[in-house]
């Protein structure tokens, strides 16, 4: 096996896996806090690196139909939230290709001012 390629995103406020402690996004990113998954708060994020993904589910949500893959983290493996594929509802439809990470399962640090 290989060495893992790791991307660092950069930013003042990162936020990464609370197992292994891989970089996984930062604030800049952040779209919503307003969000609930299986362990309570979630965060929904336009871009997020250093996942690995599950195959599509079906599944039935709060806010509709989506069709959604599992996030875990590309170190660890840990199950950190899920990114949306599909929503049936053309309301929801601005969740597509994004990501909600899991609070219980993140945390934040400080990162480095950029120049």
């Amino acid at each position: 096996m290989g060495r893992t390629f790791l991307e660092h995103p950069g930013g003042t406020r990162l936020y990464s896996c609370v197992n292994c402690d891989t970089i996984l996004t930062n604030k800049s990113e952040l779209m919503s806090t307003r969000f609930t998954g299986a362990t309570g708060r979630a965060f929904l994020f336009n871009k997020v690196v250093n996942l690995n993904f599950s195959e599509v589910q079906d599944r039935v949500m709060l806010t509709g139909r989506h069709k959604v893959r599992d996030v875990l983290c590309k170190t660890c493996n840990t199950k950190l939230g899920w990114i949306y594929e599909y929503a049936n509802d053309e309301n929801q439809r601005y969740k597509e290709g994004k990501v909600i990470l899991e609070r219980a399962l993140v945390q934040e640090s400080q990162g480095m001012e950029e120049s």
